[in-house]
């Protein structure tokens, strides 16, 4: 690659004059990160206050106000906080980085989420909320045993454990990339300010910080947008750049699986990783769970799903507003961009360098989409430890302070661990296909056999165990096997047209930063699909061997069933009339115990 000559300016001297993070920068950030601090500690305190008050409680309220807020939370800022916990810093560089990388392919996704909305509304909202459970995993002991339940909470637990590192490390890239701040400094500092919230104020402050932390990520996004289009010359170039790249493309509907993104796998493989994520997921569910009632939950759903749709499209379109404004430029190319995900702090410091405080409100919002996933996840961690892990193994009940103490460490010690996961994530390739390649693993079993559990009532403890192994035996050896190849270079996949010419300072580049040809291998193999298929090949393998294994181990008898623990729509084919079973009295009585 050859060098460009121009001013007597160097990469070096770009870099660091895009460093430009003031005073006016960090007290934006730093406000924000008070305003957090204050919120955990506001209910914090009004929670501890209520229980002095409330000495007459049943055992466990402290658990309920903490995990599920009372079962008493708002629509609104719930569905704020979804959307804040599921996009998290991952989506908002990660979609960019995809879109500036391989084109509009993967914004096809909004399919994928719609049908995750159809799903959830139909079939899981209403098992979960007609059970009034705390954590997703006690459905698994009441539908099958309890072995299912704990490998359900462990999975769920490794899962987010490989997670909450990429969402820590996304937004300590772009901390870095406009102030120079060490990585692992940075992460340390924010990570323990959202343990701080989140252990004293539980899911209060939570989904209260989630709706303080999506107004800033919305107005940070909305102000790149609208600056940065002006400033390339309007919507007009920025379509007629990426038409002449290929990036603004129609569906790709090539059959072949191991395309990296066409239609088929967007939809079916995308849309199967979107109902793993919400519909079976502790950090979401739970937020739907401390909602006061179905149609509730519904409402917040159909919010939910509107706001990340818009979110996800606003994401994208970064994505082809980076590459119109460095259409001649590729600041990869150069090495003006350290890792790829570092593409959006690049343009932000372009359009708002010279503007005070604005860097620090865009840090600021990818701060707050991870903290809000980081914090969900924290929280969620704590009641399953709490739920799974330890409740069904005590012979005593635990008292309050128990309670208090247990959860609060759950939340300190797993803080700490995904921050020290950190230094294991800055080693990997993209975020967003890592974060979709090594999350299925645990995933697609998992949701294989609530799907068992919910459309399959003949499905007995027996086959959907060994059918959960099965597809976790087998997501396990395609996941890893095909990171391997990547790392050997063996699979590979083609970008789209870069450009240095017009760089105004010099570089050196020895190799290109990104294979721009897609090595074929003479013979595919499984391994090769599209990380986008791997949810539903781990759904897809668990199923199937549980249906098998029932024809070996038997099938469930359907008659000692709660019709509750099955979807809606399936209640009056597959069971007789009969009376109202004990669990829905008993859960009726809950619930006007919660509103008294």
């Amino acid at each position: 690659m050859s060098s460009s000559l121009a001013e007597g300016l160097s990469v070096q001297d770009v870099s660091r004059s895009l460093q430009r993070f003031g005073l006016a920068d960090y007290l934006v950030f730093c406000g924000m990160l008070l305003v957090c601090i204050g919120i955990g500690i506001l209910f914090g305190w009004k929670d501890h206050t209520k229980h002095a008050r409330r000495q007459s409680l049943r055992r466990g309220s402290e658990a309920l106000d903490y995990l599920v807020g009372g079962r008493r939370m708002k629509i609104f800022p719930v569905a704020m906080s979804l959307v804040a916990s599921f996009i998290s810093g991952i989506a908002l560089m990660g979609a960019s980085t995809e879109t500036y990388l391989y084109g509009m392919q993967f914004a096809y996704i909004f399919l994928g989420i719609i049908a995750m909305g159809i799903a959830m509304y139909f079939i899981f909202l209403p098992v979960f909320q007609g059970l009034q459970i705390t954590s997703v995993y006690e459905y698994l002991q009441m539908r099958f045993d309890r072995r299912i339940r704990l490998l359900g909470s462990v999975l769920f637990t490794v899962a987010t454990l490989l997670h909450l590192p990429i969402v820590i490390f996304v937004p300590a890239l772009a901390f870095n990339q406009v102030s120079g701040v060490n990585v692992h400094f940075i992460t340390s500092i924010v990570c323990t300010v959202c343990i701080f919230y989140t252990g004293v104020g539980g899911i209060k402050a939570v989904v209260w910080t989630d709706v303080v932390q999506t107004v800033v990520m919305v107005g940070a996004l909305i102000l790149i947008v609208i600056k940065g289009t002006a400033d390339i010359g309007g919507l007009g170039v920025l379509i007629e750049r990426n038409l002449a790249s290929g990036r603004i493309e129609p569906p790709n509907f090539n059959l072949d699986p191991t395309e990296r993104t066409t239609i088929w796998a967007i939809f079916f493989g995308g849309g199967s990783f979107w109902i793993a994520k919400n519909s079976i997921h502790q950090m979401m569910i739970q937020r739907y769970l401390s909602l006061p009632s179905l149609a509730d939950a519904r409402k917040a759903l159909i919010l939910f799903t509107i706001g990340m749709i818009c979110l996800m499209m606003t994401c994208f379109y970064n994505g082809l507003l980076i590459y119109a404004t460095f259409h001649d430029c590729d600041p990869l190319t150069t090495k003006l961009a350290k890792e790829k995900d570092q593409l959006l702090p690049i343009l932000v410091m372009k359009v708002f360098g010279d503007y005070p405080g604005m860097a620090g409100l865009f840090i600021s919002g990818i701060f707050s989409a991870s903290l809000s996933s980081l914090s969900t996840g924290l929280n969620s961690l704590a009641a399953v430890v709490l739920e799974d892990f330890v409740k069904p193994f005590l012979g005593f009940d635990l008292t309050e302070r128990q309670t208090r103490y247990l959860m609060r460490g759950t939340v300190l010690l797993f803080g700490v661990i995904a921050v020290a996961l950190v230094m294991v994530v800055e080693k990997l390739g993209t975020v967003l296909q890592l974060s979709m390649s090594l999350v299925p693993i645990s995933l697609g079993p998992l949701l294989g056999v609530f799907l068992m559990g919910m459309l399959l009532p003949w499905i007995n403890a027996k086959s959907a165990l060994a059918g959960t192994c099965t597809g976790l035996l087998t997501m396990s050896y395609i996941v890893i096997r095909a990171q391997i190849s990547i790392a050997m270079k063996e699979i590979s996949h083609p970008i789209k047209p870069l450009s240095v010419a017009g760089c105004t300072y010099a570089f050196t580049n020895i190799t290109k930063p990104l294979d721009e040809t897609n090595h074929i291998p003479t013979e595919k193999s499984i391994h090769h699909v599209s990380f986008l298929f791997y949810t539903l090949i781990g759904v897809f393998s668990t199923c199937v061997s549980g249906i098998i294994y029932s024809f070996i181990f038997g099938q469930q008898n359907i008659s000692e069933m709660d019709p509750l623990l099955v979807a809606p729509f399936l209640r009056s084919a597959v069971f007789p009339k009969r009376p109202t079973p004990i669990t829905a009295v008993v859960h009726s009585f809950e619930k006007i115990d919660t509103k008294l």
